[in-house]
């Protein structure tokens, strides 16, 4: 397909300096070029999260109860939201 394109002065510089250290023509490394690019944002990277050790609960502390705590403080937190409502 032809088509015509504008160029920054000093990007059109550096794609003639590769085409002509490549010996490749212009049009050829232009397409390469966008090609790369294109691929590369096709292509995002999986996401990686590490995981963190927190150690172990401190003593005394009950699990059980601090779930069930947030559970009490997420209920009373919902029936404030429900009451502004009315």
């Amino acid at each position: 397909m032809r088509t015509t394109i504008t160029l920054e002065d000093g990007l059109a510089s550096e794609l003639k300096k590769q085409a002509l250290a490549s010996g490749k023509s212009f049009k050829q490394v232009v397409n390469e070029i966008l090609l790369a690019g294109l691929q590369r944002q096709t292509r995002p990277r999986p996401y990686r999260l590490k995981p963190a050790a927190l150690g172990a609960p401190a003593a005394g502390v009950d699990l059980a109860k601090a779930l069930q705590l947030a559970d009490e403080l997420e209920n009373l937190a919902l029936r404030a939201k429900l009451e502004q409502r009315k």
